[in-house]
């Protein structure tokens, strides 16, 4: 699990200065998609990377600590409702998530209202950017 140096795990606050900038934490695997997307988005004015995530098994601690609008997910079946999407989202229901499977030059997006919504988008850096970017109709909160 890395965060930059600048982020705001590593500052102790949850916000950056400018809270317009979209929150994105990135957990692909393999490494080398993972440095793509970074790129790929890294240069945007309006993006902040907070955090990487190269391990499944830390990925619901790095969302605890960074607090994302946006988790990018690589997935081989991004059709399949998966059951980690719903745990992250069912914790932190203003997080969306976006799934991406390069293999079958496919990606969805993930979001919470009262349960989990989903729908296709054009996967090509501008299909990913304009996800980023997108806010979702008003999010519900679901206490247990």
């Amino acid at each position: 699990m890395w965060f930059p140096p600048y982020c705001a795990t590593n500052r102790g606050s949850h916000r950056e200065k400018n809270v317009n900038r979209v929150r994105v934490l990135v957990a692909n695997r393999p490494r080398l998609m993972r440095e793509l997307v970074i790129t790929t988005i890294a240069d945007q004015p309006d993006i902040e990377i907070v955090g990487e995530v190269g391990d499944e098994g830390d990925l619901t601690e790095a969302v605890e600590q960074a607090r994302p609008d946006v988790l990018i997910l690589t997935m081989d079946k991004p059709e399949k409702r998966l059951s980690q999407c719903g745990f992250l989202l069912g914790r932190h229901p203003e997080m969306r998530i976006l799934t991406l499977a390069p293999d079958q030059n496919r990606a969805l997006f993930y979001w919470a209202i009262v349960d989990i919504r989903t729908k296709p988008l054009e996967s090509s850096e501008a299909g990913i950017l304009q996800a980023l970017r997108e806010r979702p109709a008003s999010v519900g909160l679901v206490h247990n």
